[in-house]
């Protein structure tokens, strides 16, 4: 049985999620604590159910959902999932978001390529459409979903009817794609032909806001006609 739970952090209230199977193992998406308190309330959740963090799952690499990835990573010396792509997010698209608005880059590390089969504690371990993210007992295929991002992809746990899809899906709109590395038509293709072909029950933890599930989103979103367009007589 899967668990989670949820925290919104920093200013701009960005969602961390702690995932974990039934012996405890756990994973963290999208780790954005920004300050001790914040960092202090995650950890505190790991210690008083008792679990044991696999590896962090990014769903894209924006500064927002990565600013306490690498505190993260060395306290608990564990591997960090993302796509390849996100590099140029990381290197062009934060230093040009933070430097417009004033605000702090997160702390990095460099992006290192898979070496054989092992995870590498402390740096990226890139993955791509069709692999799979190991949590316990819980199986996280990787859904590559551009478009937001050049690299933005989702963690779906088909059996659980769970999918972390980061800022490409919100409850009633989209991500935005007007910074440096988004592309409108190039989300709208990752979410009519990754999303929308999913059972409607899966329940959805999006990066911002409130959580969802497929089926209200077909029927109720403005962006994505013409799954709620109604049926003419």
């Amino acid at each position: 049985m899967i668990r989670t739970e949820h925290f919104i952090f920093n200013a701009l209230q960005t969602r961390c999620s702690v995932v974990w199977d039934e012996d405890g193992n756990c994973a963290f998406t999208d780790p954005c604590f920004t300050s001790e308190s914040e960092r202090s309330e995650l950890l505190s959740l790991v210690e008083s159910k008792g679990l044991k963090p696999v590896c962090i799952m990014l769903t894209h690499c924006h500064f927002d959902h990565i600013y306490g990835m690498s505190s993260l990573s060395r306290e608990y010396g564990i591997p960090v999932y993302a796509h390849l792509k996100e590099l140029s997010t990381l290197e062009e698209t934060n230093p040009y978001i933070c430097r417009t608005f004033g605000l702090p880059l997160p702390e990095t590390f460099p992006m290192i390529k898979r070496i054989g089969d092992a995870a590498l504690p402390g740096r990226f371990y890139p993955v791509k459409e069709g692999d799979t993210v190991e949590v316990g007992s819980l199986r996280f295929e990787v859904l590559e979903t551009p478009g937001h991002t050049k690299g933005g992809v989702c963690y779906l746990e088909r059996t659980e009817k769970l999918i972390f899809c980061g800022d490409t899906l919100f409850a009633g709109a989209i991500g935005r794609t007007d910074h440096p590395g988004g592309d409108y038509d190039q989300l709208m293709k990752s979410i009519f032909e990754k999303l929308m072909p999913l059972d409607g029950d899966i329940n959805v933890v999006t990066g911002h806001g409130p959580m969802t599930d497929i089926a209200t989103e077909r029927m109720t979103n403005p962006f994505l006609m013409p799954f709620n367009e109604p049926n003419e007589e």
